[in-house]
């Protein structure tokens, strides 16, 4: 059912390029932040070496798995072929070397930042091109396109202003810092990623439960919704206009859950009744969302304005949510690719693994244990400013992180 489903026409060597990469700079992004445990101890989080990890942990990390996963699940979403295999591979040696000069540049002359960032852009903009051309090229679009081109848009303009940052660094402030910092933080967590997850979950979530006759009511509703949260928590950082911030905070929660309602729907109506741990890993990643999305409404309410405690709430929603949402998801995505490359022409000719065979769940839950724990023992300490709990859940974050890598290499060796 799920090898039907995901079969596509897109070579694997590009989405696994993507994806390993991805897995290294996971690493490296998680090396740097450890080596810098005393800066996350004291909640420093502007300063060039955090910036260096936070961009290797966002961009070379999971906007490189985000765009390898795209370049496989697009054609399996919107029927439709990728329109250029070649400009993929382009794209992808000048997006890694971009995103890896960048993020360097960030950490050891950030006023020369800009120069890796342009290599980063033009990435980007061949990615964006590459999904453009083919996404509508789609002949009947669904509820999924919208969701997928509002998160294509999201990156463009996250893209944009940290083009801009990098420019204020390099040749000094042109526009407001601090208002461009906040509307590329909010574009690229809440408009790329999250807008991302919610339509190729809506495709993923009844695959990997084979669920049938949902209805997705909520689809409509909560593309909308957020999207009008998002704007309007960034035109408040443009205007000052306090009524659009709290609107714009209450609309991003009610679209979240009205996506959360949706995903409800889906499991009730799943066939599958034992679900696989590293979905379920995923599953337990969108109600982090909805919580965090809540407390942010519940801070912003009640007038809570220290930036530690924001800063902290900005790294539970990237961590909870975005990155393990991506985690649990690959843990499924990564042996799929590589059996149906491996085996799917040797069925019924000689004797082949199963799709469990190619990774081991058990071994899957320690993992998702450990960086549930990690990240919430991190928080937990770098709230409290102990040194000696931000080193050690840092510390097992960065060990997770390698064992969670090494188990996903070892899929290619099966």
């Amino acid at each position: 059912m799920i090898s039907n489903t995901m079969k596509s026409e897109t070579n694997v060597k590009l989405p696994l390029a993507f994806i390993l990469y991805g897995l290294i700079a996971l690493i490296i992004a998680q090396i740097i932040l450890f080596i810098n445990s005393d800066l996350l101890t004291n909640s420093s989080f502007r300063l060039p070496d955090i910036w260096m990890g936070a961009h290797f942990l966002l961009l070379g990390y999971a906007v490189m798995i985000a765009m390898g996963a795209m370049y496989q699940l697009v054609p399996v979403a919107f029927l439709t072929p990728i329109w250029s295999h070649k400009l993929g591979y382009i794209q992808f040696v000048i997006t890694a070397l971009g995103f890896s000069i960048f993020s360097v540049l960030l950490g050891l002359k950030p006023e020369k930042a800009i120069f890796g960032g342009i290599l980063a852009i033009v990435g980007v903009l061949l990615f964006l091109i590459q999904m453009a051309r083919t996404i509508l090229s789609q002949k009947e679009k669904n509820k999924m396109t919208y969701f997928v081109l509002g998160a294509l848009s999201s990156f463009f303009l996250t893209i944009s202003a940290g083009f801009l940052l990098a420019w204020n660094l390099s040749y000094g402030e042109v526009i407001s810092h601090q208002t461009i910092l906040g509307s590329h933080i909010v574009l690229g967590v809440g408009g790329w990623f999250s807008l991302l997850i919610f339509g190729f979950s809506y495709k993923l979530v009844p695959m990997f439960s084979l669920s049938h006759g949902y209805s997705m009511k909520w689809a409509k509703s909560s593309f909308v919704v957020y999207i009008t949260g998002l704007l309007l928590l960034i035109l408040s950082f443009w205007t000052n206009f306090i009524y659009f911030e709290t609107l714009g905070w209450i609309l991003l929660f009610l679209g979240f859950l009205f996506f959360t309602l949706d995903i409800k729907e889906i499991l009730a109506k799943r066939m599958k009744k034992k679900l696989d741990k590293p979905f379920i890993f995923s599953l337990v990643a969108i109600g982090n969302g909805l919580v965090i999305h809540f407390i942010a409404l519940l801070f912003h309410m009640a007038g809570y304005q220290n930036p530690i405690s924001w800063s902290w709430i900005i790294f539970l929603y990237i961590m909870c949510w975005i990155v393990f949402s991506i985690l649990g998801y690959l843990y499924k995505i990564v042996p799929f690719l590589w059996w149906t490359y491996k085996y799917s022409n040797k069925i019924g000719k000689e004797k082949v693994p199963t799709l469990k065979d190619m990774i081991h769940e058990s071994w899957s839950v320690v993992l998702f244990i450990c960086f549930i724990t990690s990240v919430l023992g991190l928080t937990v300490g770098g709230l409290g400013q102990w040194s000696h709990l931000v080193i050690t859940f840092q510390g097992l974050l960065t060990l997770t992180s390698i064992l969670y890598t090494c188990s996903i290499f070892r899929v290619l060796l099966k």
